[in-house]
């Protein structure tokens, strides 16, 4: 499979979750859970608990967090750890185990089902996925936001291919984004996926409505693009660098997460093929080597 831009993989997902929706997910009988996911899985588990008591934790900070609410699990108040992870690999195993130290009850959700993980948790929800590079994990959590949120990704296909930016990415050597206060997690999704496909090549920041008020355009640069989501920007960076993009009244968070995820795709078209370049190399080297793995990452994540 050739190595596509992230918002081709954004389409594909679309379309295939349109033939293929994902069953709604039920989590009415898990109250206060401890929520565990690394990078993006993290995010999508802010999502799907978005409105609900939830303690989330990461895996550099779990071991902490249970250390600092350890009463919590010691009077029964959680009961439940809900472990998100699309290869239900790595990090996840070892969350798993800890979680079941404290006798909670593990829910996973992946999309993987004979994973390591998979056979350990209590229990495990499979999603479907397509084949999509390393790391991109697109249809993955795609597939999980929508089996909560229950948005059409056929209206979502259209109203992103009706956007015609005005600004031309290829003249810009960093971009900003800012979204609506609501949707503050989107940032974080943003700046995890960039990193991902630009590293340091591509200055990328993300901001809430809110947090874009604190001083974070003190500097305004020509050079840097802000593309601000849902209402007009008149403050943040150079007037003459701005691309304002409104939304339907039928936005959700996967319509956000498909919109951001298809416009850092469309920068990454019109610059050099950072990632591309250097994919195999950390999928056979640098990248297995930092979990001590001797067997090398596939280049090509497959579908399922």
């Amino acid at each position: 499979m050739k190595i596509q831009n992230l918002n081709n993989i954004v389409n594909e997902a679309l379309v295939f979750f349109g033939k293929n929706y994902p069953n709604k997910l039920n989590l009415k009988n898990i109250n206060f859970p401890l929520v565990v996911g690394s990078g993006n899985a993290y995010n999508t588990g802010v999502i799907l608990f978005a409105g609900r008591p939830a303690l989330f934790a990461n895996e550099s900070n779990l071991k902490e967090i249970i250390k600092n609410y350890t009463e919590l699990f010691k009077k029964k108040i959680i009961k439940d750890a809900i472990i998100i992870s699309a290869s239900g690999a790595k990090d996840s195993v070892w969350e798993i185990k800890t979680a079941k130290k404290l006798k909670l009850k593990t829910l996973l959700l992946t999309c993987e089902e004979n994973s390591p993980s998979a056979k350990i948790a209590d229990e495990v929800i499979i999603y479907r996925k397509i084949a999509e590079p390393y790391s991109y994990n697109v249809s993955t959590y795609l597939g999980m936001i929508l089996s909560k949120s229950g948005e059409n990704p056929k209206k979502i296909i259209d109203f992103i291919k009706n956007i015609q930016p005005k600004k031309n990415f290829k003249k810009y050597n960093s971009f900003a984004f800012v979204v609506p206060d609501k949707y503050s997690i989107i940032c974080r999704i943003i700046n995890a996926k960039a990193d991902e496909i630009f590293g340091p090549n591509i200055t990328v920041r993300a901001f809430s409505i809110g947090r874009a008020r604190h001083a974070k355009f003190i500097n305004r640069s020509k050079k840097e693009l802000v593309i601000t989501i849902g209402e007009d920007n008149q403050y943040f960076g150079d007037p003459d660098s701005r691309l304002n993009i409104g939304l339907p009244k039928f936005t959700g968070p996967a319509l956000m997460f498909c919109l951001v995820y298809a416009l850092l795709g469309k920068i990454q078209e019109l610059k050099p093929p950072y990632f591309r370049k250097n994919i195999k190399k950390y999928c056979e080297s640098y990248g297995p080597q930092a979990y001590e793995k001797s067997e090398n990452f596939k280049v090509i994540v497959p579908g399922n």
